[in-house]
């Protein structure tokens, strides 16, 4: 699987931008390969609907048919990338990308704000270690855009590490890691700066 669809077209990112086709390709990325059935019983589809989608996220890059499919009778598909990304500054060229990079940034936090609460429910269910390891914290602190860029990018290469010195141990499990950082306004502070 590829690290990251960098999409460039907002065409190719609208295509995604749909309900039903974000939370397929999430399920896809995070759960591995699945059929149209399996995906419309989990969420409550007809896989005639799921089977549509699937086949537009095939189209424009997102998917594909797996390989190792256990039975040719079956048609499984799979992600083809890890995650997706965009530049807000080029699909803000275009009312068209600036409404399917709102819609995806909208989805994410509707992702977070689900999984942080879904661990909320389940803390007395995971180790005191797993309970002690999981962190949600916030900071301010003043930077440049340059800066801020590359912090971005140093922590998610941190995060790639990571996973790839864990990638055989025995005791992984699936971790989100959400990361916002966004300029903010003091109270008072005259727009346009």
């Amino acid at each position: 699987m590829e690290e990251t669809f960098h999409v460039s077209d907002p065409g190719t990112l609208r295509a995604v931008a749909h309900p039903l086709r974000v939370r397929l390709l999430g399920a896809l990325r995070m759960d591995g390969p699945a059929t149209a059935t399996e995906l419309a019983a989990r969420f409550e589809e007809s896989s005639g609907s799921t089977s549509y989608h699937l086949r537009q996220l095939a189209r424009y890059g997102f998917v594909e048919e797996d390989p190792g499919q256990r039975d040719r009778r079956e048609r499984r598909w799979r992600a083809v990338h890890r995650g997706t990304a965009w530049s807000d500054l080029e699909m803000g060229a275009t009312p068209e990308g600036r409404e399917a990079a709102t819609f995806m940034r909208r989805r994410q936090i509707e992702v977070l704000t689900a999984a942080v609460e879904r661990f909320e429910r389940e803390r007395d269910r995971w180790s005191p270690e797993w309970n002690d390891a999981a962190t949600m914290s916030d900071e301010v602190v003043r930077l440049t855009a340059a800066s801020l860029s590359a912090l971005k990018d140093q922590v998610f290469t941190l995060i790639r590490e990571a996973a790839e010195r864990d990638r055989d141990a025995p005791d992984t499990r699936q971790v989100a890691v959400f990361l916002a950082a966004h300029p903010r306004r003091p109270p008072g502070e005259e727009e346009g700066r």
